[in-house]
């Protein structure tokens, strides 16, 4: 039965249904109205459109992100089909996703929507249906007065740089639609077929592993996993406790999740727990705390979960992919035990791609954005956590040993400069002062450190990596280029 949201969805597409009808006969110019204002730089940055709500992201231009993502998706389907639609629980999620699905339902495709889920959870369904593509709402680790626009193809990986580009033409009035729009879609309630999406996660690790007898502290950050979470842990045996499992869009991801482990921590302290594991609001990334309490980045999990699959004989050429940020420890670890370690751009998009090129089955980021193509799609928390628990039991000592066996970082030290101003931040290597500063602090530094300046593509923030063997060179460092970034561009 259709929802009265979609009857509601249904009167404001059929508006813009007679506007796409001008723009096809050549009697308006471009289906954007005058009143959505689009900043100068890309839209879509390294996971989607990314802002704060009521600036950059307004229900205004979700429609219309909604109604050219249908258009494009469909002039590149062999087949028409649904859409998979999910949100986290931010305020503004209900609100964008209604948005979303009117302007998809106006280029005439079937909605479902699944409410509040997972990100991985829309990757995953968008690949096992006939649907066309995926829309996920979210602004995954960012504060609750963010959100953003994911997109996925059909085959439930992020959507191309070229079809996002076809997108941002359209929003700009760029191109205009050759499409055949000659009906409205509509939106159904699929929120089901999230449970087949917990299952999936189970699967491969039933019934010959079970987490009987370990305890696990969930941190699910006021997010998307609040309800999923808790459910497949005990499901798979475990004895679960949560923190922070409500669905409340005023605090989702305010000092806790995989941004802030220092509750978990204690929490995994105070209960004698086996291990904890924090998650972002929409649950594509985990980080997790050993047994004492020691925070376990994405850098040791790739490691440990590396081991095991190179002992399984399933990691071809001992291959791990990750980023730019990955420790030189990690790295110079895999190598001694005949691994090869390949290094991407920062974002889970590059470092699928590198594996789809080289056919590496696991990779990552430090930032707990961890794939293993042998169980999934896309990076995926929950998928994550469970099979490092599973290699934990299996190995028969503690996470903590584990780690303790692992490998020693270099010092490493990140920081973020606020930089409000969007043309400026995506432009800083155009900043001379600071290109001096950094190739300063690299000659200096030789072959014993190195140093990484970047944009965020996902927050109004340029950082500033320094790693060395040293840690009075990777402060002192810090300081100078933090200093320079500061002084010139924020």
């Amino acid at each position: 039965m259709v929802s009265s949201m979609a009857k509601t969805q249904g009167r404001i597409s059929e508006g813009y249904m007679a506007k796409t009808e001008r723009l096809k006969t050549g009697n308006e110019s471009n289906f954007a109205p005058s009143f959505i204002s689009l900043p100068k730089t890309p839209l879509f940055g390294t996971d989607g459109i990314r802002g704060k709500v009521g600036e950059l992201l307004t229900a205004p231009l979700a429609l219309q992100v909604g109604f050219w993502t249908g258009i494009i998706l469909r002039d590149h389907a062999a087949k028409i089909g649904p859409i998979i639609l999910g949100q986290d629980s931010r305020n503004s999620s209900d609100m964008l996703a209604m948005a979303l699905s009117a302007g998809l339902t106006a280029a005439g495709l079937e909605v479902w929507y699944l409410g509040l889920c997972p990100t991985p959870c829309v990757a995953y369904l968008t690949s096992i249906t006939d649907a066309i593509g995926g829309v996920m709402i979210s602004a995954s680790h960012n504060p609750p007065e963010d959100n953003g626009i994911k997109i996925f193809g059909g085959n439930g990986t992020k959507l191309s740089k070229a079809l996002q580009a076809k997108i941002e033409s359209g929003l700009r009035g760029d191109v205009a639609t050759t499409s055949n729009v000659s009906n409205c879609g509509r939106h159904y309630s699929r929120t089901e077929l999230i449970a087949d999406y917990g299952k999936a996660l189970q699967q491969p690790l039933q019934p010959q592993v079970n987490l009987q007898g370990m305890k696990i502290v969930l941190d699910v950050a006021w997010g998307a996993a609040v309800g999923l979470a808790p459910t497949v842990f005990t499901q798979m045996g475990a004895d679960v406790i949560c923190l922070h499992n409500q669905a409340d869009g005023d605090r989702i991801n305010v000092n806790c999740g995989s941004t802030h482990l220092d509750i978990l921590a204690e929490a995994v302290k105070e209960y004698q727990a086996d291990m904890g594991f924090g998650f972002d609001g929409d649950a594509d990334r985990v980080l997790a705390v050993d047994n004492t309490g020691r925070q376990v980045n994405g850098d040791y999990i790739l490691y440990i979960w590396g081991c095991h699959l190179q002992t399984q004989q399933q990691l071809p050429d001992n291959l791990i992919i990750s980023t730019v940020m990955a420790n030189l420890g990690f790295e110079k670890a895999w190598e001694k035990r005949g691994g090869k370690l390949i290094r991407t751009a920062v974002g889970d998009q590059y470092v699928q791609a590198e594996m789809l090129k080289t056919g590496g089955m696991l990779g990552g980021e430090q930032s707990g954005h961890i794939l293993c193509r042998h169980y999934g799609i896309s990076g995926d928390g929950l998928l994550t956590a469970l099979h490092l628990a599973a290699v934990v039991k299996a190995a028969g000592i503690s996470l903590g040993e584990m780690v303790d066996q692992s490998f020693q970082t270099y010092p490493q030290l990140l920081k973020n400069v606020r930089v409000e101003d969007r043309e400026k931040r995506l432009g800083w290597e155009n900043c001379e002062p600071v290109q001096k500063a950094i190739a300063k602090a690299e000659t200096a530094m030789g072959d014993h450190g190195r140093i990484l300046v970047r944009a965020s593509g996902t927050e109004p923030v340029i950082r500033v990596m320094v790693e060395a063997a040293d840690t009075e060179l990777v402060n002192y460092w810090t300081k100078e280029l933090v200093s320079q970034v500061q002084e010139h561009i924020a």
